[in-house]
């Protein structure tokens, strides 16, 4: 699933492309998505120029002229393309094996402008979705309303971390994982994060002290930046609109290191894997503690 790096990407390569454009026609080739979109949804937004897109968390936010927000979240393999004149789709999002004889079948939404620019949306899977929500309620939007503050905002700081984690035992890496306590955060970020800041991932909350939460902060901020600036992770070759791959994989610390020896020069630990609430999780002994 794209995580908060890359799905900003997604919207930075979005927003160069579609921007300020008006959505001429919506096709729907399969509206069976985690939530069904039908043709007198979707055709709200016909006529409808594109102001600015926003990224809260994991979703895409489209805001139209019309009063109206789409709401877009890419799920497991959700990924946008966008096709200019010379009908080749660029990149802007995950995939597996990018077969171009196969790939069109799993084209689920093609938004079209004009000079025969399209963007559209494909899923193998189908649990992302499309949601047409008025501008007036989209703070309250269901999947919206209770997400905690975003990770690179200011408001994500000491003093909130202490507030809200006061005499709780869960364990940290389920804390970070928890949308409505911090948003944007997946497995694999939660995961370099906790190697960073030298706190294994099972470890419980209430035994941390400020200097592990003021870690916890300054590698969140930290790694999410280095992320965005390499253009998000290549797990399932990501790429941006212009086909140039993300390559933050190149730099996990931990992640996915399973048996291989510690990143950190000074230390020969070997990387463990545990699973903790159904997720892997990779940790080096001697570094987290």
């Amino acid at each position: 699933m794209p995580e908060l790096p890359e799905v900003e990407v997604v919207k930075k390569s979005l927003k160069n492309v579609v921007n300020n454009l008006t959505i001429k026609d919506v096709q729907i080739n399969d509206g069976n998505l985690r939530y069904k979109l039908t043709k007198q949804q979707i055709n709200q937004i016909i006529g409808s120029k594109i102001l600015n897109i926003k990224r809260r968390s994991k979703y895409l936010l489209f805001f139209l002229n019309k009063g109206l927000v789409m709401v877009v979240h890419l799920g497991m393999t959700g990924k946008f393309f966008i096709v200019q004149k010379n009908n080749i789709k660029q990149k802007t999002s995950f995939y597996y094996n990018i077969d171009k004889t196969k790939n069109f079948k799993h084209d689920r939404v093609l938004f079209f402008f004009k000079n025969r620019l399209k963007l559209i949306y494909n899923d193998i899977r189908k649990f992302g979705f499309i949601k047409i929500e008025p501008l007036r309620k989209i703070n309250n939007n269901l999947h919206l309303k209770k997400l905690g503050p975003e990770p690179l905002s200011n408001s994500f700081n000491l003093k909130y971390f202490k507030k809200k984690i006061f005499k709780k035992k869960r364990p940290i890496k389920n804390l970070l994982m928890d949308q409505k306590f911090v948003s944007g955060l997946g497995n694999i970020y939660v995961n370099e994060i906790l190697f960073y800041s030298k706190v294994k991932p099972c470890r419980k909350i209430h035994k941390l002290k400020d200097k592990d939460l003021e870690k916890l902060l300054k590698f969140t901020k930290k790694i999410l930046k280095k992320a965005i600036t390499f253009g998000g992770s290549s797990i399932k070759d990501f790429s941006s609109s212009l086909g140039k791959k993300g390559n933050f994989q190149e730099h996990f610390a931990v992640y996915g290191r399973k048996g291989q020896m510690c990143s950190n020069t000074d230390c020969n630990g070997i990387v463990r894997k545990i699973v903790i609430s159904n997720r892997a999780s990779f940790f080096c002994p001697k570094c987290q503690k």
